[in-house]
């Protein structure tokens, strides 16, 4: 039994027991409430055929302290005889309605009423109905109201828990980020060192400028690690040629059955406020997927276009495509369907654009068998918002 179920067991257990007992209580209540009306009934007749003094008042004094339930008189054919206690006087004289709602609203609660006979021959009697008294109607609304508090509780419970989760994971992956870029470090700068080397030897003018970009390439990747988990500087970017940078790049890596589509067109003139090297991943990290998903053979497209105070990027492939069931679970981390890798690519992507950048990574459309979609949507610069 995980906490969450324990946490709604234990709920379950309070909401139950609060509202048997509240119902015990509202018995007790009610079967007191009715003892008082059948008092106040008795003291009625007491100070009509009463000729003791002392009878009187304590009779006066049991009618003036019933101050909470009410009451309505019919005689003995169940016509309202205009007597009653602890209602709105105002609406009785002015809505001739107001005392036969307030009956049948008593008469709801299929309560005998209280009965004063005042004759034998011919009989003639009282019938007293009456409602629920402001402790009653509490005792009973009690459960609800706690019931509402202990759900509520269990929400923001759950609620603050998850958020610690999720506050101990980023700090977890930025942790990771961060030693891993300082791991990467050493060696890089070790590369450096040997390539200078290699720079001074004759011979290897062909090998050194490859060897270079490669540990250009490292030094990338290590300030990209190190910028996880830190507020990265955006600048103004010129979009499309931030991808045709990435794409071109990447085409070197892929093989020859690979083809690309790209169509940028309508973002020549556009400024997107970005942290290039971050963006830059996130494109490579959406390529190098659709590059595993058609396993070196097939198209991978990236289309542009400006919306609504956006600018929308669709990277698609024609590879295996994804399950339905999975377009939420790819974002999460741990989570891959390849036999090698961690399953951390799309789900720093997706914080590097919702999070960095303040804008939506999703997967547009899939289809098993046919392709997938991922879309990238980015807030347009302040210079460039569509009036």
């Amino acid at each position: 039994m995980n906490w969450r179920t324990l946490m709604v067991f234990v709920a379950i257990l309070i909401a139950s027991g609060t509202i048997v007992y509240s119902q015990y209580l509202a018995g007790k209540i009610e079967t007191e409430e009715r003892k008082n009306v059948a008092a106040w009934v008795e003291a009625q007749r007491t100070i009509l055929h009463s000729s003791d003094t002392v009878s009187i008042n304590l009779a006066t004094k049991i009618i003036t302290e019933n101050d909470q339930i009410p009451i309505i008189e019919t005689n003995e054919n169940d016509q309202i005889t205009g007597n009653f206690l602890n209602l709105d006087t105002n609406k009785a004289k002015s809505d001739p309605q107001y005392l036969v709602n307030k009956l049948k609203q008593f008469k709801r609660f299929n309560r005998t009423p209280i009965i004063s006979i005042l004759s034998e021959k011919p009989y003639a009697a009282n019938k007293y109905y009456y409602g629920e008294s402001k402790l009653l109607k509490e005792t009973k609304l009690y459960p609800i109201v706690q019931l509402f508090v202990v759900a509520l509780f269990i929400f923001i419970a759950i609620a603050m828990l998850q958020t610690n989760y999720k506050s101990g994971q980023n700090q977890l992956w930025a942790s990771l980020a961060k030693e891993t870029a300082h791991q990467l470090g050493t060696p890089v700068s070790s590369l450096e060192g040997w390539l200078e080397i290699l720079k001074s030897n004759e011979g290897n003018e062909k090998i050194v400028p490859e060897i270079a970009k490669d540990v250009k390439r490292l030094q990338l990747i290590t300030d990209r690690f190190g910028k996880i988990g830190s507020k990265p500087k955006l600048e103004n970017a010129n979009i499309s040629d931030q991808i045709q940078h990435i794409l071109n790049y990447m085409k070197k890596r892929a093989g020859g059955a690979v083809n690309f589509e790209c169509d940028t067109t309508a973002l020549a003139q556009i400024q997107v406020m970005i942290s290039a090297p971050l963006f830059d991943w996130v494109m490579e990290n959406l390529i190098r997927n659709a590059l595993d998903a058609i396993e070196g053979k097939g198209l991978i497209s990236i289309q542009a276009q400006v919306g609504n105070q956006e600018v929308l990027i669709d990277v698609t492939d024609s590879g295996k495509g994804i399950a339905a069931a999975h377009f939420k679970k790819v974002f999460k981390p741990g989570f891959t369907t390849k036999k090698r890798g961690w399953g951390l690519g799309l789900s720093l992507s997706k914080r590097i654009v919702e999070q960095y950048h303040k804008g939506k990574l999703f997967v547009r459309w899939s289809e098993q068998g046919k392709g997938t979609s991922f879309r990238i949507v980015l807030p347009l610069s302040t210079s460039n918002q569509i009036v």
